[in-house]
Order: structure tokens, then C-alpha cells, then sequence
């Protein structure tokens, strides 16, 4: 049993004295029925329905607190949330007593660039702070979408194309500034508060609602990106090839691989709509002409596209092409201890699992593996390949079928998992959470009722 299960319950007298409460802080919160209320409760992932008791919409820390502290009053629940990316997560939790705290109005970044940090709001999303910070020559250790939570993501670990060179960007936070449940902001870093900075950088939004985080920048103005292309039809020999080189490529290197089934869609160029296909991509921080080098052996195989080159780091989002508007989706994940022959094999084969959208596995190891000394909760992962499927949810009955695509494919490479997760790809319900946290998991629980005794705080991926 999670500790999002023990909820808090609001007896049927006791609701209207809890939206009288909620009432009374304003536009700083929406109820079913009002103008907005529909559109605030969506997430990102479409193919998730959140009924929650109200969505609050604050746009400084004092409208946090203000909210958290009436959730108090009233016996409510508080879930943060940013995008919503990871609503198929909190889904196996009951919000009909619970506010989502919507995070959304509360962007913002400020960038010292002699320190080469950033100070950044509790809503802003990658594409806020590489917009701040590439004018300086400065970068993040980012995921593949720009339009993903600073927060949620770096708080679960965050797996980024500098990754295998820089480690998980969860190690990138200096500070964390967090509305606890006691209803005041609490700063926590190496020097204060040192327990609950170790707890949010890996428990999240179990312990708070994060107003403001302050990280390291990564010096880089320009990184050797892009993706090599090919019909799928030559899915077989572009594994086997990118799992050889893989097991040779250095640390300055972060690719995936994967298998694409793509719609026909008019917004899709001719030459992909209604293709499936095999691609390899990634970043890799080195000069030229090492780059190039390197990326030989993939290149003999002569795709039908070739991207890498030269390119500013913001458009490094650009890179992977994840769906750039909301989208509804199904997901799955496993954690590989290493990619032999026939685990390549069974990947290729797994990828014509009907549904299936997107068959990806990224490569880990390096940075990625080691535990900094200061790390928090989460700072390494296990592993040397991350495996992820997808698969669109069109219209609510797809639900079904989609789930039962993403976890087939995901288990034909059973033979290979080991006990672990990436928490940044736990994004569905049903997941065993316990093996993202590891040996933390213990000393998190225990935390969490020093800092949450009430269970106030609901986490997509609780502790």
C-alpha cells in the first residue's frame, strides 16, 4: 500500500463548509461548474480524466500557501501539478477530495550567468529556462520535449540527452523552495533543511508544492546532435548496429533507438505520414569531427535521413520529436541490465506489437550509474538501457487495447529487466514505484510522515 491510498475523507456535511473556504480565496481557485474549472483539471495526457474536488491556480507562493493552508482547513487533499505529463501516474488516486494545485501561472526564470545557475518558478517548463539561458552560452540538462516541467521532471530524476557525460539532472538542484504541509515555505538545500532536500530530489511532490528550485547550468552554447533515419524494414540490422556501438560508444555520447509507427496525419510531412520507422538519436559533446567519427559505423548503413550536425543547444528539444501539442497516450517501462543479441532480436520483434506507437531504448551507463556523494533520494539510475513503449488512446474505448500493446511489447524483453525504474518514465498506473526509489524508499516513507504525517500531499509517484 502506497501512502496515497490513505486518504483523507470529507465527509458529504463537511463539503460545503470546504468549498465556502475554498470560495473565499477567489479567482486563486476553480470549482466544478465554473468558467475554466474543465480546461484546469485536463492534463496533458488527454487519455487521462481528473475529477477533482477544485483545481487552484496560483500565481505567486503566497497564493500556494493560501491554498494549502484552506486545503488544511477543509480536510482536503493537495496534488501539485505542473503539465500533467505524469496524470496516468496519479490516476490510481482518488481526487474527489483532493485540489490539484495547477502550476501553470507561476513561470518565470532568472539566470546569474557568472554562477551559471538559474533560479526557476514552480510552472516553467524547459523551453523557459533554455530561452533564459542560451544567450549566455548556457544549457540544462533537459529532457526531449521543451514543453515539459522543470520540476517534475528534475525532481524524479531527469534523463537527459547529456546524460551518460553529466549523470541524472536531478543533480543539477542547489536549493528547493517547497510549500510544506504546515502551510509555510521552506527553502531547502545542503545547508538547511537537509533531510527534506535529500527527500524532494527523487520524492517530489509527496513532501510539498514546489513554488521555486534553483539549478546548476551546463556551459554548452552548442551541441553535435540530431537523427539518422531509415525505413523500418531495416529495424533488424540498425539494432544489432546500435546496440554494438553502444557497447563502445564513450561517455560523451546519448542516443536512443527507436521504432515508429506513424499515422497518416495531414500535419505530418508526406514522407512520414503513414510510415513506420527506425531511428536512431541523441546528442553527443564532442568536436566535430570526433562526432562525426564516432557516428561512422551508423552512417556505413546509409539512412534515408542524416541530421547530426552542428546546432544551437536549445534546439536540442527539437531532436526527438515528441508530440509537440497534448496528446492521449498509454505507457510502459523496464529497466534492462544489458542489451545482448537475442534481447535485440526480441525488441525488433516486439515493435510490430499491434497499437503500438513508439518502441524506444535509450542508452544509459556512464554518469548516469554513478552516485554522486551529495546525492538526494534519486541520483543514479541502474542500468544500462532504459526501455519505453507507447501507444495512442484516440478515443476512451482505445484505452484497452492500447495498455495491453504498450505491456506486451515491453514484457518480450522480460528475460532482460532488472529491479529498477526510471521514475521520469513511470507514467502509468500499476507500476511498482518501490523499485524507482531503491534503497531510499525507507528512509522516504519515514520522511514523509515527519514532514506529511496527515498525508496532505498526493504524488504521482508516491513515496
Amino acid at each position: 500500500m502506497s501512502l496515497n491510498d490513505l486518504a483523507i475523507d470529507v465527509p458529504h456535511a463537511a463539503a460545503g463548509a470546504a468549498v465556502a473556504e475554498l470560495r473565499a480565496l477567489g479567482d486563486k481557485v476553480l470549482l466544478p461548474g465554473d468558467a475554466g474549472f474543465d480546461a484546469a483539471r485536463t492534463p496533458w495526457n488527454l487519455a487521462v480524466v481528473q475529477n477533482p474536488f477544485a483545481v487552484a491556480v496560483p500565481r505567486s507562493a503566497a497564493d500556494v500557501v493560501d491554498v494549502v493552508r484552506a486545503a488544511v482547513l477543509s480536510g482536503l487533499r493537495i496534488a501539485p501539478q505542473s503539465t500533467g505529463h505524469a496524470a496516468a501516474a496519479l490516476s490510481e488516486t482518488d481526487l474527489t477530495h483532493t485540489v490539484i494545485v495547477s502550476l501553470k501561472g507561476l513561470r518565470g526564470v532568472e539566470v546569474d550567468p557568472q554562477a551559471r545557475t538559474a533560479r526557476v518558478l514552480g510552472g516553467s517548463l524547459w523551453n523557459d529556462v533554455l530561452e533564459a539561458a542560451a544567450p549566455h552560452g548556457l544549457t540544462a540538462p533537459h529532457g526531449s520535449a521543451g514543453d515539459v516541467s522543470v520540476v517534475g521532471y528534475l525532481l524524479n530524476g531527469g534523463l537527459s540527452f547529456y546524460g551518460r557525460a553529466h549523470g541524472l539532472a536531478v543533480n543539477t538542484v542547489r536549493a528547493v523552495e517547497v510549500v510544506t504541509a504546515d502551510g509555510t515555505v521552506v527553502r531547502a538545500s545542503a545547508d538547511e533543511h537537509t533531510d527534506l532536500f535529500w527527500a524532494l530530489r527523487g520524492g517530489s511532490g509527496a513532501f510539498g508544492v514546489v513554488v521555486a528550485i534553483e539549478i546548476d547550468l551546463l556551459p554548452i552554447a552548442d551541441i553535435f546532435a540530431g537523427m539518422l533515419l531509415w525505413d523500418a524494414v531495416h529495424a533488424g540490422e540498425v539494432a544489432r548496429a546500435w546496440a554494438q556501438w553502444t557497447a563502445t560508444a564513450p561517455e560523451s555520447a546519448t542516443t536512443a533507438l527507436r521504432i515508429l509507427h506513424l499515422p497518416p496525419l495531414p500535419e505530418l510531412p508526406p514522407f512520414l505520414s503513414g510510415r513506420s520507422l527506425v531511428v536512431i538519436d541523441g546528442a553527443i559533446e564532442e568536436t566535430d569531427a570526433a562526432a562525426s567519427a564516432l557516428l561512422e559505423p551508423l552512417r556505413a548503413l546509409q539512412p534515408e535521413m542524416d541530421t547530426f550536425a552542428r546546432i544551437p543547444a536549445p534546439a536540442l528539444v527539437q531532436v526527438h520529436m515528441d508530440p509537440p501539442e497534448p496528446s492521449p497516450s498509454a505507457t510502459w517501462h523496464a529497466m534492462l541490465g544489458e542489451l545482448p543479441g537475442d534481447a535485440v532480436d526480441a525488441f525488433v520483434a516486439a515493435a510490430d506489437e499491434p497499437g503500438l506507437f513508439v518502441h524506444e531504448l535509450r542508452h544509459l551507463g556512464g554518469a548516469l550509474n554513478r552516485r554522486p556523494a551529495q546525492g538526494g533520494a534519486v541520483s543514479s539510475l541502474a542500468g544500462e538501457y532504459a526501455l519505453h513503449a507507447v501507444a495512442m488512446v484516440p478515443v476512451p474505448e482505445a484505452a484497452p487495447a492500447a495498455t495491453a500493446a504498450v505491456h506486451a511489447a515491453v514484457a518480450a524483453l522480460a528475460a532482460w529487466h532488472i529491479d529498477a525504474l526510471a521514475l521520469t518514465f513511470v507514467d502509468a498506473p500499476g507500476a511498482d514505484r518501490s523499485l524507482g526509489f531503491g534503497a531510499a524508499r525507507a528512509r522516504l516513507r519515514a520522511l514523509k510522515l515527519d514532514y506529511d504525517p496527515a498525508n496532505l500531499f498526493a504524488a504521482a509517484r508516491p513515496v
